[in-house]
């Protein structure tokens, strides 16, 4: 190829990049399939254990043993449902058709989970264990598009940090108002039937959230669908290979779900038995839209610190935060002051991983030459969701079983509030500075990021340049 040739192409790819811009209201309801999604998973993940044991009526080995099994089949099924999605080929794009077929079906699945049949205990077990396992996969149907769409909507990495920190805010609105009023609206509709009450709230949720799913369906478009080849599952594998960011993402962002995981399910917990104040629940989770704060500031702070650095100053807030609750022992006030910083830290940190695992799948292309945007952010992003969720609400479940807590007790034994405080406050903090140190040794590949894009694009260009010949 002649120099020439390789000016105009070079050219050719910093005009395509400069001029690949998001539209805002995409951008909205791009963020509409994660506000949609939350609104309804974050229950299970912020309510789960406490549901299967307060209100279902199960005891809290069985409900934390059900919670592992079903994560664990679940996250099985993120790769699977990332090679599904490089297999899909249709007039909507790979990644949009699904949140038209798995809207219907997911809403419903997480409203007949918070639903409490009148069975024997046995076949209770069953039904909760199959339920879980139902909803958890038709959320990882959906989820993995959500993250797997975002490299198909830009090429621009500016406008996918801006496109996903406005999905990540709009997501915790939906995270806002499932934790904060789930629990007052049960009450209110159950009218002294708890079951009746969960029931009807989380069947309200799920009309909504269905809507806005269309919504954001109807509007949102693929780039260059027409042009995407469906590749092999030995292709999708092979997009991993010596592909060192993503593998440090998976890992990363793997610790920091199980953190968080074991912190949401030991919350409830916390504050109806430690600080004997079951209405602070509500409260503690409806102050976590103050992670909004983080998230809007997240391309802004990148700009300075990069993704590696922002990430880790993240997860050090969440850390502080998290040490501060457990330094304000019974002063509400302080331990809510720690409780903002922590929440302000994950969901920042959140933020970045999932722009961060878009990233990988660039790097993918470029080192293997295979772009399997299903398969790599199903594994960075609905693997690690899975996986991290099951293991932390298991690590929740065992600790709390070992020192003794039943539900059946208003009172707790003192080894069972000391099991609850350690699970709720240090548990995470260990988890997340291992999930920090994964980021120390990313650094070095973020560097390499613009020569990934930029050759990129060049291939594009000259491929562009060679089919118009």
């Amino acid at each position: 190829m002649s120099s020439n040739s390789t000016d105009q192409n070079v050219a050719a790819a910093q005009a395509m990049l400069a001029s690949d811009k998001l539209p805002f209201h995409r951008k909205l309801t791009y963020g509409f399939t994660d506000m949609a999604g939350n609104l309804l998973y974050t229950l299970i993940g912020s309510y789960m254990l406490y549901f299967f044991t307060n209100v279902f009526g199960l005891d809290v080995g069985t409900a934390g043993a059900l919670l592992l099994l079903g994560r664990f089949i679940d996250a099985l099924g993120a790769p699977v449902m990332g090679v599904l999605v490089d297999h899909t080929h249709s007039k909507y794009g790979k990644n949009r058709p699904w949140f038209l077929w798995m809207a219907l079906p997911f809403t419903i699945s997480v409203w007949l989970l918070f639903t409490t049949p009148a069975l024997g205990s046995t076949a209770k077990i069953i039904y909760a264990g199959a339920m879980y396992i139902i909803a958890e996969l038709t959320y990882t149907a959906l989820s993995t598009p959500i993250t797997s769409v975002l490299p198909n909507l830009s090429a621009n990495s500016d406008e996918r940090t801006s496109a996903n920190s406005i999905r990540m805010v709009l997501g915790n609105v939906g995270n806002f108002f499932a934790v904060t009023f789930v629990m007052p609206l049960a009450s209110a509709l159950g009218n002294g039937n708890e079951r009746r009450g969960w029931s009807l709230a989380v069947g309200l949720y799920a009309v909504i959230a269905f809507i806005v799913l269309m919504i954001a369906f109807l509007d949102m478009r693929e780039k260059n669908i027409g042009e995407e080849k469906i590749i092999t599952i030995r292709e999708s594998v092979k997009a991993t290979k010596n592909n060192w960011p993503w593998v440090l993402i998976v890992l990363a962002n793997l610790l920091l779900w199980t953190a968080y995981s074991a912190r949401n399910a030991a919350l409830p917990y916390y504050f109806q038995y430690n600080l004997d104040n079951k209405s602070l629940i509500s409260i503690f989770n409806g102050f976590s839209i103050i992670q909004i704060l983080g998230m809007a500031s997240v391309p802004f702070v990148v700009k300075y610190l990069h993704k590696w650095g922002t990430t880790i100053l993240m997860l050090s807030l969440t850390m502080i935060g998290q040490i501060w609750i457990g330094f304000a022992g019974t002063n509400v006030t302080s331990a809510l002051v720690g409780w903002c910083l922590a929440c302000i830290g994950s969901g920042s940190a959140m933020t970045m991983f999932f722009s961060m695992v878009g990233d990988t799948v660039d790097f993918g292309e470029w080192k293997n030459g295979i772009r399997a945007n299903g398969f790599l952010t199903a594994m960075g992003a609905s693997f690690c969701i899975q996986m991290g969720s099951g293991i932390g609400s298991f690590i929740a479940a065992r600790i709390l079983a070992a020192f003794g807590f039943t539900a059946a007790k208003a009172v707790q034994a003192a080894e069972s509030l000391t099991a609850i405080s350690f699970t709720f406050i240090w548990v995470p903090v260990i988890i997340y500075a291992l999930s920090a140190l994964c980021m120390v040794f990313y650094r070095k590949w973020e560097k390499h990021e613009p020569v990934v894009t930029e050759e990129l694009a060049e291939r594009r260009a000259q491929e562009e340049a060679e089919t118009v010949k």
